[in-house]
């Protein structure tokens, strides 16, 4: 029951006026302690009261989104709908300015387009300040106008889809509204008589000061007029030319300057030319010498793989000039020359000890054996 829209109540554009706040900052305020404290069983006239408590407005603030009292008593007014005649009343008072954002903020939710324009453009005259409140839960410093152009301007405010509205210049164009009069222009028109008073005040002076010129003139005052002329004709010349000698003077420091400037950026030029050149030249040369000890390796390669074929063949011709009965002894013999090397090694094996089973002990004797030492024995 207390979250009914009163019975009596009009809809507005088509729908439940409460359905103008979405369905989820709706649930928020319904559940909200302040809703159920504060807000139960306000009237049109007792919720004033409650209006001129409040200290911030905004819409829902923090993790869970909690709805501030700006909020809950908005969503009363939607849901016992005030008349027209209190609204306005709301919007005029200048002692609370909570109190006139608040109807402010209802008249733009449920008035026409025409009513809106004409009862919140006049605000666009109150500087005072307001406290607002964030949606992370901070308090921050805005102005009515500021409020009054937002909800003028914007689609949404204070978590709120604003209804739709039309721009001004339409409702001029069809003749709803009156071209908007800005409050400074009786300042305007004031600053401008004084600016025409001010100059038919001048214009008046030169006219004075000319007459009282044409009065003065007489052949005395000409001649010492003509001598004070030429007195200063003479100083201008000689001021004329000292400054031209003084300017001549500059230039030719000037000229000097630059004539220095270019020598040294000529000259720093031919050195990095030169640097340039000179290490091209010495990285030809060191390309060119790398060329060289590539060509000679080749040939020294092929020299020896040309004397190591020719070897190959004299062994391969020397074994088959042989006769048989010779390559049958040396077939024969082999294997006892053969027994007899490797018996010769492993003599020499084991007299330096590098056949030694522990390695590191075969490398000490290894060592010793190449400085000409005797072999541990262990």
């Amino acid at each position: 029951m207390a979250n009914r829209t009163d019975p009596a109540a009009k809809s507005i554009r088509g729908t439940n006026p409460q359905n103008l706040v979405e369905k989820i900052v709706r649930s928020k305020i319904y559940q909200n302690t302040y809703w159920k404290e504060q807000c139960f069983g306000l009237t049109a006239e007792t919720l004033v009261d409650k209006a001129m408590e409040l200290d911030h407005i905004g819409g829902t603030y923090g993790g869970n989104r909690k709805p501030t009292p700006f909020m809950c008593l908005v969503m009363k007014m939607l849901q016992i709908q005030p008349e027209k005649d209190i609204v306005v009343e709301f919007i005029k008072n200048d002692d609370y300015k909570y109190v006139r954002v608040l109807g402010a903020f209802y008249l733009r939710l449920t008035g026409i387009d025409s009513d809106i324009y004409r009862y919140l453009e006049p605000l666009y005259n109150d500087y005072r300040k307001v406290r607002r409140k964030s949606p992370d839960g901070n308090f921050m410093l805005t102005h009515v106008d500021e409020v009054i152009d937002e909800l003028l301007t914007r689609d949404y405010s204070c978590d709120i889809a604003l209804p739709r509205i039309k721009k001004r210049w339409t409702l001029e164009s069809l003749g709803v509204l009156d071209a908007r009069k800005s409050v400074l222009e009786d300042d305007f028109e004031e600053e401008e008589e004084k600016d025409e008073m001010e100059q038919d005040g001048l214009e008046e002076e030169v006219a004075h000061e000319k007459q009282d010129y044409y009065r003065a003139r007489s052949p005395a005052r000409e001649r010492e007029r003509d001598w004070r002329r030429d007195s200063h004709r003479h100083r201008d010349r000689d001021y004329d030319r000292d400054r031209d000698y003084d300017r001549e003077r500059g230039r030719g420091r000037d000229r000097e300057r630059d004539r220095d400037r270019d020598r040294d950026r000529d000259r720093d030029r031919y050195r990095l030319r030169e640097e340039k050149e000179y290490g091209y030249e010495r990285e030809r040369d060191r390309e060119r010498e790398g060329r060289e000890r590539d060509r000679r390796d080749r040939e020294r390669g092929r020299r020896r793989s040309h004397s190591r074929s020719r070897s190959r063949e004299r062994k391969r011709h020397g074994r088959s000039s042989m006769s048989p009965r010779r390559h049958e002894a040396e077939d024969g013999n082999a294997p006892e020359e053969s027994k007899k090397k490797g018996k010769k090694e492993k003599k020499e094996k084991k007299d330096d000890g590098t056949d030694h089973p522990d390695p590191e002990i075969a490398e000490a004797n290894r060592i010793r054996a190449s400085l000409g030492l005797k072999p541990l024995k262990l």
